[in-house]
């Protein structure tokens, strides 16, 4: 079926409900996010203060250093290597990115000019941005839309908020059963929640499923895990390192963690596709659990842990150093932002995985964790 060009999204969605039928959450935040006309990454630039949310690289040329100071510590554990490949995957802006390679540069000019680097993302706008961003970071770049194109060597790679974005499948506890939540119609005509007929395979729940609560709700991310595969692949096969950090949990749970953000504060899920953010909560450890597949190495903490451990406080005083005292309270006020128990330090979690036996600086082993309710 089609439909006028000149209709909102949420007109455009409500209209394929009404001839189809409800669509699976996933469904519904793929095209909120990624429709080409008219999705969230593919028409707006959401970064920062003048956008919707402000992510870390943002908030401080700090978090790259550090990163880019781990990364680097990495490659000396595996024992120097080249060739190599330095990736970012759903880069943003760039800043990121940037704020590494100006540090790799301090560190070892030698290792920043050998090492090849890429970006890997989908929107052909936001690596026009990244495109600029990096303009003057004098090292050659190249970009791709997935990881499989990047030369078969050993890949340092960084997802910074990369995969709360990713779409996942809601399941509803309902009697004896799991039924698969759906956005549809109401008798208004309005965007709701309903459950539908599909039910969740039983090889797919938790091992305490079945003493959840009538109405609980249980999130599965097959194209996360698909994404995290594909890294741990590679990884596996060529060596390397990856570096994950976003907001969620390191033990799984149960409950609904999906979220609308825009002009940096929350809103109703359905009141403006294609407007607002969606993510979700990253379930780290299931995500773990793909990587250890593949026989990686595993390690995890908050974010807090793992740039104080760096040296944020450190960093921060050294930049700070005989600078003016706005400057100072800048300095400062963003490293509460970054590792403040009630900012982002103890929400955003941080994941390193790397081949058996690599020592990853900053984090603690993380152990397989049984399901916990949230």
């Amino acid at each position: 079926m089609s439909l006028p060009d000149n209709m909102t999204l949420k007109e455009r969605i409500a209209g394929l409900i009404a001839a189809t039928g409800p669509i699976p959450v996933s469904e519904y935040m793929a095209t909120c996010l990624f429709d080409p006309m008219d999705g969230y990454y593919t028409t707006r630039e959401p970064f920062g203060t003048e956008g919707d949310f402000t992510t870390a690289p943002e908030i401080s040329q700090m978090f790259g250093e550090l990163i880019a100071v781990w990364l680097y510590r990495v490659w000396q554990g595996l024992g120097k290597p080249m060739p190599l490949t330095l990736a970012e995957i759903g880069p943003g802006r760039g800043t990121l990115m940037k704020d590494m390679l100006r540090t790799l540069d301090r560190i070892e000019p030698a290792f920043l000019a050998a090492v090849d680097v890429a970006m890997i993302e989908t929107s052909p706008r936001l690596a026009e941005v990244q495109n600029a961003t990096l303009a003057s970071a004098g090292k050659a770049v190249s970009w791709h839309r997935t990881i499989e194109t990047l030369p078969h060597q050993l890949l340092l790679i960084v997802g910074n908020e990369l995969f709360d974005a990713i779409p996942v499948r809601q399941f509803v506890k309902q009697g004896s059963g799991w039924r698969e939540r759906m956005v549809g119609l109401d008798e208004a005509g309005r965007l709701s929640f309903f459950a539908g007929a599909a039910s969740l395979d039983c090889d797919l729940l938790p091992d305490d499923a079945e003493g959840a609560l009538e109405g609980t709700i249980l999130e599965i991310a097959p194209a996360r895990a698909a994404l995290m595969q594909a890294i741990a692949e590679r990884i596996a096969a060529a060596g390397g390192a990856g570096l994950f950090i976003d907001y969620g949990h390191l033990v799984r749970g149960f409950g609904d963690t999906l979220q609308a953000v825009r002009a940096h504060a929350y809103e109703n899920v359905l009141a403006s596709p294609g407007e607002a953010d969606l993510t979700t909560h990253v379930d780290f450890a299931g995500l773990a659990a793909v990587a250890r597949a593949q026989g990686l190495e595993i390690g995890a903490s908050s974010q807090a842990e793992f740039l104080l451990e760096l040296g944020l406080l450190e960093r921060a005083g050294r930049l700070g150093a005989g600078k003016p005292q706005e400057e100072q309270a800048a300095i400062s006020a963003a490293v509460e932002r970054l590792a403040g128990p009630d900012a982002m330090g103890d929400l955003f979690k941080v994941l390193g995985v790397a081949p058996a036996g690599t020592e990853l600086p900053a984090l603690r082993p993380m152990p397989e964790a049984p399901r916990v309710a949230r």
